[in-house]
Protein backbone atom coordinates (compact mmCIF):
# COMPACT_ATOMS: atom_id res chain seq x y z
CA UNK A 1 0.00 0.00 0.00
CA UNK A 2 1.03 3.59 -0.57
CA UNK A 3 2.54 5.24 2.49
CA UNK A 4 0.61 8.50 2.85
CA UNK A 5 1.78 10.89 5.57
CA UNK A 6 0.79 14.29 6.92
CA UNK A 7 3.39 16.92 5.98
CA UNK A 8 1.63 20.13 7.09
CA UNK A 9 -1.05 21.20 9.54
CA UNK A 10 -2.55 24.69 9.41
CA UNK A 11 -5.24 26.71 11.11
CA UNK A 12 -6.69 30.08 10.11
CA UNK A 13 -7.79 31.78 13.34
CA UNK A 14 -9.59 34.59 11.48
CA UNK A 15 -11.47 33.81 8.29
CA UNK A 16 -9.54 35.06 5.22
CA UNK A 17 -6.46 36.04 7.22
CA UNK A 18 -3.08 34.31 7.12
CA UNK A 19 -2.68 30.75 8.30
CA UNK A 20 -0.63 29.42 11.21
CA UNK A 21 1.43 26.25 10.70
CA UNK A 22 1.52 23.79 13.60
CA UNK A 23 3.19 20.48 14.36
CA UNK A 24 0.04 19.05 15.94
CA UNK A 25 -3.63 20.00 16.03
CA UNK A 26 -6.49 18.99 18.29
CA UNK A 27 -9.59 17.95 16.36
CA UNK A 28 -12.67 19.02 18.31
CA UNK A 29 -16.38 19.27 17.64
CA UNK A 30 -15.54 22.33 15.48
CA UNK A 31 -12.86 20.55 13.42
CA UNK A 32 -9.32 21.89 13.83
CA UNK A 33 -9.12 23.66 17.19
CA UNK A 34 -9.19 27.50 16.93
CA UNK A 35 -9.75 27.35 13.17
CA UNK A 36 -11.89 30.21 11.82
CA UNK A 37 -13.70 30.92 15.07
CA UNK A 38 -13.22 34.65 14.32
CA UNK A 39 -14.56 36.52 11.28
CA UNK A 40 -14.93 40.10 10.07
CA UNK A 41 -18.33 41.57 9.20
CA UNK A 42 -19.46 44.88 7.72
CA UNK A 43 -21.89 47.39 9.21
CA UNK A 44 -24.80 45.15 8.18
CA UNK A 45 -23.33 42.04 9.79
CA UNK A 46 -22.37 40.45 6.46
CA UNK A 47 -19.09 38.59 6.26
CA UNK A 48 -15.97 40.22 4.83
CA UNK A 49 -13.39 38.10 3.02
CA UNK A 50 -10.22 38.50 0.99
CA UNK A 51 -12.18 37.79 -2.17
CA UNK A 52 -12.92 41.52 -2.11
CA UNK A 53 -10.41 42.81 0.46
CA UNK A 54 -7.28 41.07 -0.81
CA UNK A 55 -4.98 42.60 1.85
CA UNK A 56 -6.68 40.54 4.55
CA UNK A 57 -4.35 37.66 3.67
CA UNK A 58 -1.50 39.81 5.06
CA UNK A 59 -3.03 39.92 8.54
CA UNK A 60 -1.36 37.45 10.88
CA UNK A 61 -3.35 36.26 13.87
CA UNK A 62 -1.20 34.08 16.10
CA UNK A 63 -2.91 32.18 18.89
CA UNK A 64 -1.66 33.35 22.29
CA UNK A 65 -3.04 32.57 25.76
CA UNK A 66 -6.82 33.00 25.50
CA UNK A 67 -6.78 35.10 22.36
CA UNK A 68 -4.83 36.31 19.34
CA UNK A 69 -1.89 38.57 18.64
CA UNK A 70 -2.64 40.57 15.49
CA UNK A 71 -0.06 42.05 13.13
CA UNK A 72 -0.21 43.51 9.62
CA UNK A 73 1.87 45.80 7.38
CA UNK A 74 1.76 49.38 8.62
CA UNK A 75 -0.17 48.49 11.77
CA UNK A 76 0.81 48.31 15.43
CA UNK A 77 0.42 44.90 16.98
CA UNK A 78 -2.75 44.24 18.97
CA UNK A 79 -3.61 41.48 21.46
CA UNK A 80 -7.29 40.51 21.68
CA UNK A 81 -9.08 37.92 23.76
CA UNK A 82 -11.99 35.75 22.73
CA UNK A 83 -15.18 37.05 24.36
CA UNK A 84 -16.76 35.32 27.32
CA UNK A 85 -18.27 32.07 26.06
CA UNK A 86 -21.17 32.11 28.50
CA UNK A 87 -21.92 35.82 28.82
CA UNK A 88 -22.64 38.45 26.24
CA UNK A 89 -25.60 38.87 23.93
CA UNK A 90 -25.53 36.86 20.73
CA UNK A 91 -26.12 38.81 17.54
CA UNK A 92 -26.91 37.47 14.10
CA UNK A 93 -24.26 37.69 11.38
CA UNK A 94 -24.23 36.33 7.86
CA UNK A 95 -21.69 34.01 6.24
CA UNK A 96 -22.70 32.98 2.74
CA UNK A 97 -26.40 32.10 3.06
CA UNK A 98 -26.17 31.14 6.71
CA UNK A 99 -27.32 33.31 9.57
CA UNK A 100 -25.13 32.60 12.58
CA UNK A 101 -25.31 33.63 16.24
CA UNK A 102 -22.02 35.27 17.18
CA UNK A 103 -20.41 37.53 19.76
CA UNK A 104 -18.74 40.83 18.92
CA UNK A 105 -15.16 40.91 20.23
CA UNK A 106 -14.29 44.48 21.23
CA UNK A 107 -14.08 48.04 19.93
CA UNK A 108 -10.27 48.00 19.76
CA UNK A 109 -10.33 45.13 17.27
CA UNK A 110 -13.04 46.87 15.23
CA UNK A 111 -10.97 50.07 15.05
CA UNK A 112 -7.80 48.16 14.13
CA UNK A 113 -9.40 46.29 11.23
CA UNK A 114 -11.37 49.34 10.07
CA UNK A 115 -8.14 51.31 9.82
CA UNK A 116 -6.38 48.51 7.95
CA UNK A 117 -9.22 47.96 5.46
CA UNK A 118 -10.17 51.60 5.06
CA UNK A 119 -13.83 50.93 5.82
CA UNK A 120 -15.96 49.92 8.75
CA UNK A 121 -15.41 46.38 9.97
CA UNK A 122 -16.23 44.47 13.13
CA UNK A 123 -14.65 41.30 14.48
CA UNK A 124 -16.98 38.54 15.64
CA UNK A 125 -16.51 35.16 17.33
CA UNK A 126 -18.59 31.99 17.13
CA UNK A 127 -18.98 30.59 20.67
CA UNK A 128 -19.65 27.05 21.85
CA UNK A 129 -23.35 27.79 22.31
CA UNK A 130 -23.77 28.65 18.64
CA UNK A 131 -24.49 26.05 15.96
CA UNK A 132 -23.95 26.36 12.22
CA UNK A 133 -24.82 23.22 10.26
CA UNK A 134 -22.61 21.93 7.45
CA UNK A 135 -24.26 21.56 4.05
CA UNK A 136 -26.61 18.60 4.50
CA UNK A 137 -26.65 18.00 0.75
CA UNK A 138 -23.33 16.20 1.22
CA UNK A 139 -23.42 15.27 4.93
CA UNK A 140 -26.85 14.80 6.41
CA UNK A 141 -25.94 14.20 10.06
CA UNK A 142 -25.92 17.07 12.58
CA UNK A 143 -22.44 18.59 12.39
CA UNK A 144 -21.38 22.08 13.34
CA UNK A 145 -18.88 24.16 11.43
CA UNK A 146 -17.20 27.43 12.36
CA UNK A 147 -16.85 30.32 9.91
CA UNK A 148 -15.08 28.07 7.37
CA UNK A 149 -16.79 28.17 3.99
CA UNK A 150 -18.63 24.89 4.36
CA UNK A 151 -16.91 22.06 6.21
CA UNK A 152 -14.72 21.65 9.30
CA UNK A 153 -11.50 20.37 7.71
CA UNK A 154 -9.85 20.67 4.29
CA UNK A 155 -7.15 18.26 3.10
CA UNK A 156 -4.90 18.64 0.06
CA UNK A 157 -2.11 16.59 -1.48
CA UNK A 158 1.41 17.58 -2.47
CA UNK A 159 1.15 15.37 -5.58
CA UNK A 160 -1.94 17.24 -6.74
CA UNK A 161 -0.12 20.55 -6.38
CA UNK A 162 2.84 19.17 -8.33
CA UNK A 163 0.46 18.13 -11.11
CA UNK A 164 -1.05 21.61 -11.26
CA UNK A 165 2.32 23.37 -11.05
CA UNK A 166 3.57 21.28 -13.95
CA UNK A 167 0.96 23.03 -16.11
CA UNK A 168 1.55 26.57 -14.81
CA UNK A 169 4.01 29.12 -16.15
CA UNK A 170 4.48 30.41 -12.61
CA UNK A 171 4.10 27.67 -9.99
CA UNK A 172 2.18 28.44 -6.81
CA UNK A 173 2.52 27.28 -3.23
CA UNK A 174 0.02 25.27 -1.24
CA UNK A 175 -0.82 28.41 0.75
CA UNK A 176 -2.94 29.54 -2.21
CA UNK A 177 -5.38 26.73 -1.34
CA UNK A 178 -5.57 27.26 2.45
CA UNK A 179 -5.71 23.62 3.62
CA UNK A 180 -5.80 22.39 7.19
CA UNK A 181 -4.07 19.11 6.33
CA UNK A 182 -1.48 18.50 3.61
CA UNK A 183 -0.38 14.96 2.78
CA UNK A 184 2.38 13.40 0.71
CA UNK A 185 2.57 9.93 -0.81
CA UNK A 186 -0.81 9.78 -2.54
CA UNK A 187 -1.23 9.81 -6.30
CA UNK A 188 -2.24 13.16 -7.71
CA UNK A 189 -5.92 13.85 -7.06
CA UNK A 190 -6.41 10.48 -5.36
CA UNK A 191 -8.15 12.47 -2.61
CA UNK A 192 -11.12 12.90 -4.99
CA UNK A 193 -12.03 9.30 -4.22
CA UNK A 194 -11.44 9.12 -0.48
CA UNK A 195 -14.46 8.03 1.56
CA UNK A 196 -13.24 7.39 5.10
CA UNK A 197 -9.77 7.74 6.61
CA UNK A 198 -7.89 7.78 9.88
CA UNK A 199 -5.13 10.20 10.85
CA UNK A 200 -3.57 9.79 14.28
CA UNK A 201 -6.40 9.44 16.78
CA UNK A 202 -9.10 10.74 14.47
CA UNK A 203 -11.34 9.23 11.81
CA UNK A 204 -12.79 11.43 9.10
CA UNK A 205 -15.51 11.13 6.50
CA UNK A 206 -14.53 12.58 3.13
CA UNK A 207 -17.72 14.29 2.03
CA UNK A 208 -17.11 16.55 -0.97
CA UNK A 209 -14.24 17.65 -3.23
CA UNK A 210 -13.49 21.32 -2.65
CA UNK A 211 -14.63 23.67 -5.42
CA UNK A 212 -12.20 26.55 -5.82
CA UNK A 213 -12.87 30.23 -6.44
CA UNK A 214 -11.13 33.55 -7.10
CA UNK A 215 -9.51 33.37 -3.66
CA UNK A 216 -6.89 31.04 -5.15
CA UNK A 217 -5.72 33.89 -7.42
CA UNK A 218 -4.69 36.11 -4.49
CA UNK A 219 -1.01 35.80 -3.63
CA UNK A 220 -0.83 35.12 0.13
CA UNK A 221 2.64 36.68 0.29
CA UNK A 222 1.70 40.02 -1.32
CA UNK A 223 -2.08 40.34 -1.14
CA UNK A 224 -2.14 41.00 -4.89
CA UNK A 225 -4.60 39.36 -7.28
CA UNK A 226 -3.15 37.49 -10.23
CA UNK A 227 -3.74 39.51 -13.44
CA UNK A 228 -4.18 36.33 -15.47
CA UNK A 229 -6.52 34.58 -12.96
CA UNK A 230 -3.97 31.85 -12.33
CA UNK A 231 -3.87 29.22 -10.95
CA UNK A 232 -7.67 29.05 -11.18
CA UNK A 233 -7.78 29.31 -14.97
CA UNK A 234 -5.45 26.37 -15.50
CA UNK A 235 -7.12 24.34 -12.75
CA UNK A 236 -10.50 24.86 -14.40
CA UNK A 237 -9.11 23.75 -17.78
CA UNK A 238 -8.76 20.17 -16.58
CA UNK A 239 -10.42 19.88 -13.18
CA UNK A 240 -13.87 21.34 -13.94
CA UNK A 241 -16.81 19.30 -12.64
CA UNK A 242 -20.45 20.01 -11.83
CA UNK A 243 -19.13 21.33 -8.50
CA UNK A 244 -16.71 23.72 -10.20
CA UNK A 245 -12.92 23.51 -10.48
CA UNK A 246 -11.95 21.14 -7.68
CA UNK A 247 -8.78 20.87 -5.62
CA UNK A 248 -8.68 19.15 -2.23
CA UNK A 249 -11.19 17.20 -0.19
CA UNK A 250 -13.57 18.39 2.53
CA UNK A 251 -13.57 16.26 5.67
CA UNK A 252 -15.88 15.87 8.65
CA UNK A 253 -14.41 14.45 11.86
CA UNK A 254 -16.09 11.34 13.26
CA UNK A 255 -14.42 11.60 16.68
CA UNK A 256 -12.04 13.89 18.53
CA UNK A 257 -8.31 13.63 19.19
CA UNK A 258 -4.85 14.80 18.19
CA UNK A 259 -3.27 14.65 14.74
CA UNK A 260 0.41 15.39 14.09
CA UNK A 261 2.76 16.14 11.24
CA UNK A 262 4.23 12.75 10.29
CA UNK A 263 1.07 10.80 11.08
CA UNK A 264 0.12 8.06 8.65
CA UNK A 265 -3.07 8.48 6.64
CA UNK A 266 -4.99 5.19 6.63
CA UNK A 267 -7.68 4.85 3.97
CA UNK A 268 -10.50 2.84 5.55
CA UNK A 269 -13.00 2.74 2.71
Amino acid sequence: MTDIRVTELNIYPIKSCAGVSLSKVAITNWGADRDRRFMLVDANGKFITARKHHRLVLVRAVTADKGLMLSAPGMNGLYIEAPDQEGGALETVQVWKDEVSALFVDARADAWFSEFLGEQARLVYIPERSFRQVDQTYYDAPQKVSFADGYPVLATSESSLEDLNGRLKNPVKMTHFRPNIVVAGADSFAEDHWRRLRIGEVEFAAVKPCSRCVFTTIDPATGQKSPDTEPLRTLASYRKTELGAIFGQNLVQLNHGIICVGDKVELLD
